[in-house]
């Protein structure tokens, strides 16, 4: 999809498809009413009927000229000046997608002037391509017959000058963020046949070459050679080569790196302790994590963030089998410290927690690492917030504040002493899980022991990083919080 900008008035305006906002209790937006003038008053008939109540996210196309418009899109967005961010979102996304169910090639929307509560019309525009991007995605690569109806080709915002010189960069950042979704999405959409450890190598070695970053894949012998032994327990049972993805991206001299760690479990089946059949194929969503980072790097880079970035992926698969480890196995992980395996469906935390240890060596500032940790944390939060712990009270606001801003929430859980004593071992130092009881929390407390020597926070995104059902598919989140989180931590002082 190609994007751009446009300042002429929506009754000038030359397009197959012009998106205008109308609003609750019979309002009309500014563009609306530019065009009812032209029509004599019947856009305001219709509303005034009640064909269209103005309530976030209603639709309702005129299928006839308006102008240069060959159709008119009406979208509904709430009372105007109260429109909220996740409406706002919810509004684009759905304009988009009757947009697309009416065949056209070429759209232009004046959604982005439209006042969103407590956000800047720079956001709205950024948000405006964000949304409008997701909206439009396939993943039908694999299908022989793929969806022969077409997608639109090019969208315009109507600015109308209100945001000045903001306008181009935000529109810059919107694309980057767009970019970054789509490539998470592609790749945790592929199957656990095609998106194996090796090709999450491949990608992040070409996502390297085409953004001037540092790559180095670590194999298995210098994984033992460093003393990995957590991470490579789990891979002991797939016939897939486990990989340590490390990736650098250079915008700040030598100042000291964020690091971003990502599960890339490629597919989980639960290994010795398998999962249950039912909806077992959604496990190939395991490496949303290390998708996230993949991406997350990207957009980065693509915005030129003056920071230093390190991105590190552990990466298997996770499978029953002759070798796979067992319960009750203790392994030793990179750190030293001892861990008796409990269930071996817990395997997140052990490939995190050698990666965790490995991240000291760059000396960071802080460390995020990115996982779909835990099933506790769907049934806490459901699909509408990601879990935030952290050893670090600063950091972990900061995210928090991102991901409002960005309409990513993550929601934080308490980090306390008291739940380190679930992961008590009568034969290691740890066990690698605590039980029932606050599973989330648990999990994070097992990563916390791994992430003493830095700035730490760890967002499990397991309610959130893909959907279910008759929606199967990865989200894109958690990217636009923590492109947010890297945009204001690139901000001078």
């Amino acid at each position: 999809m190609e994007y751009a900008l446009t300042q002429e008035a929506p009754d000038q305006l030359a397009t197959e498809c012009l998106i205008v906002a109308i609003h609750e209790n019979r309002g009309l937006s500014e563009a609306a009413t530019a065009l009812d003038r032209l029509l004599g008053g019947e856009i305001a008939a219709i509303v005034q009927r009640g064909d269209i109540e103005g309530k976030p996210g209603q639709t309702l196309p005129l299928l006839r000229a308006v102008g240069r418009a060959e159709r008119v899109l009406l979208v509904g967005m709430g009372v105007a000046g109260a429109c909220k961010p996740a409406q706002y979102k919810e509004a684009v996304t759905r304009a988009a997608q009757a947009a697309s169910e009416l065949h056209v090639k070429t759209m232009a929307s004046f959604l982005p002037m439209i006042e969103v509560k407590d956000r800047s019309p720079a956001w709205a525009l950024e948000q405006a391509v964000v949304a409008t991007e997701d909206a439009l995605y396939r993943f039908d690569r694999l299908k022989t017959r793929a969806n022969a109806r077409p997608l639109p080709q090019s969208c315009q915002f109507g600015t109308a000058g209100a945001l000045g010189s903001d306008a181009n960069e935000a529109l810059s950042a919107g694309r980057a963020i767009a970019r970054a979704i789509t490539l998470a999405k592609d790749l945790a959409n592929l199957p656990g046949n095609m998106c194996t450890p090796s090709y999450l190598a491949e990608q992040a070695q070409a996502l390297g070459a085409r953004g001037g970053l540092e790559v180095n894949v670590i194999e298995e012998a210098e994984m033992q050679t460093l003393g990995m032994g957590a991470l490579l327990a789990v891979a002991r049972g797939t016939h897939e080569a486990a990989k340590l993805i490390v990736l650098q991206y250079r915008g700040n001299g030598s100042a000291p790196p964020l690091a971003l760690v990502g599960k890339g479990v490629t597919f989980d089946s639960g290994g010795i302790s398998l999962k249950p059949p039912a909806n077992m194929d959604e496990m190939k969503f395991d490496m949303c994590g290390a998708a996230t980072v993949l991406a997350v790097i990207q957009a980065a880079a693509e915005m030129k963030l003056p920071l230093n970035l390190v991105g590190i992926i552990p990466t298997t698969e996770n499978l029953p089998g002759g070798s796979a480890i067992k319960p009750g196995d203790i392994v030793t992980s990179l750190s030293g410290q001892t861990i008796e395996i409990l269930n071996t469906d817990a395997e997140g935390r052990l490939i995190l927690c050698d990666a965790l240890t490995y991240a000291e060596r760059f000396k960071p500032a802080a460390v995020i690492d990115i996982a779909t940790l835990t099933g506790a944390c769907v049934i806490a939060l459901g699909g509408q917030a990601g879990g935030l712990l952290g050893n670090d009270e600063t950091l972990t606001r900061e995210l928090e504040q991102a991901g409002q801003t960005a309409a990513d929430r993550v929601w934080p859980l308490p980090l306390w002493e008291e739940y380190q004593k679930q992961l008590d071992s009568n034969f290691a130092d740890m066990a690698n899980i605590g039980g029932r009881e606050a599973g989330t929390i648990t999990a994070a407390c097992f990563l916390s022991r791994f992430a003493d020597k830095y700035p730490w926070a760890h967002l499990d995104i397991a309610g959130i990083a893909y959907k279910g059902g008759k929606e199967k598919g990865a989200t894109g989140r958690p990217i636009p919080l923590l492109v947010e989180f890297l945009r204001r931590r690139a901000k001078p002082a």
